[in-house]
């Protein structure tokens, strides 16, 4: 009797220890796919630019998720969820579109590096919108953070590469970072209210409503050929949201977003593979300012949510 129960002890464990690390393999796997399509996305941007790349992704987007959330049993949001999708729509268009405008101009496991300081400016954010208080973590955190972005562009000053179209890429991926940090605000509140289907669907019908409307006057479509790789980004950004979707459902956003930090391993990796950049030190030793700061900041007090 007693090796029965210890064997069922032994299984609930098991179990609950998957649970608790299923949304972060999930993460993790959606954090690589992201970095991926971010690097067809940049061969895109190059060649059309970054409106048109990031007008006919979302298109495509909307045609692959809308099948998967009408066979889920889709049905028209609420106007309270349809006002938070609108929201996070408009905020995950305009960090998109600096974001790959960016991209352009800078490497990409540098505008990732850059991008890291989304959750530092999160805190910011938090104290501006719901008037929580910046502690000392908080202050250290952020001097940190600006040390890594400041080493960044003084190595590339340094070294002759800062023109005005890597100032325009850094300033372009700085001010995505700080829609990024809205965007990690709205992230976890919509997935306690939708389904990863109707979540993925919203942003990219919202995305692309957004950007059909001055298409007449700037979508550009030169090389037809550049359809697959904006096809297979579209692809890959699907999956990556409905897993972040799925995985924010499942645990917080202060346990998951350390895990958005491997990014920096698969831009160099795919930054490398595609375009020949190589990671310099000071990119390298900025970075982990960065993402030193962010530890720093993170709440140590970790919790799972209900499956």
């Amino acid at each position: 009797m007693e090796a029965r129960d210890d064997v069922t002890l032994q299984a609930a464990y098991a179990q609950e220890m998957e649970h608790r690390l299923l949304p972060f393999l999930a993460t993790a796997l959606a954090v690589a796919l992201f970095s991926l399509m971010d690097a067809l996305m940049k061969g895109a941007s190059i060649l059309i630019g970054a409106y048109s790349a990031l007008l006919f992704r979302s298109i495509i987007g909307t045609a692959l998720v809308f099948p998967i959330w009408k066979l889920r049993g889709g049905r028209i949001p609420s106007p309270p969820n349809l006002r938070m999708h609108a929201l996070r729509g408009a905020v995950n268009c305009g960090m998109a579109l600096l974001f790959f405008h960016g991209l352009i101009r800078l490497p990409i496991a540098e505008a990732i590096a850059l991008s890291f300081i989304a959750p530092l400016i999160a805190l910011y954010l938090a104290a501006i919108l719901l008037g929580e208080r910046i502690g000392q973590r908080a202050v250290i955190a952020s001097i940190l953070g600006f040390a890594g972005v400041l080493l960044i562009g003084l190595a590339r000053f340094d070294r002759g590469a800062f023109g005005p179209e890597e100032a325009e890429g850094v300033a372009a991926v700085l001010a995505s970072a700080c829609l990024y940090a809205w965007n990690l605000v709205l992230q976890r509140r919509i997935a306690q209210l939708a389904r990863p289907a109707e979540i993925a669907l919203a942003q990219q019908m919202v995305v692309a409503a957004i950007l059909l409307l001055p298409a007449p006057w700037l979508a550009s479509l030169s090389d037809w050929r550049i359809l697959a790789p904006v096809a297979g980004s579209a692809v890959l950004a699907t999956l990556s949201l409905l897993l972040l979707s799925w995985a924010y459902a499942r645990a917080e956003t202060q346990a998951l977003v350390p895990v958005e930090y491997t990014g920096f391993l698969w831009a160099a990796l795919f930054g490398w593979l595609f375009f020949a950049e190589r990671i310099d030190q000071a990119t390298l030793s900025g970075t982990l300012l960065i993402v030193a700061g962010c530890w720093i900041a993170a709440p140590r007090r970790t919790e799972q949510t209900a499956i």
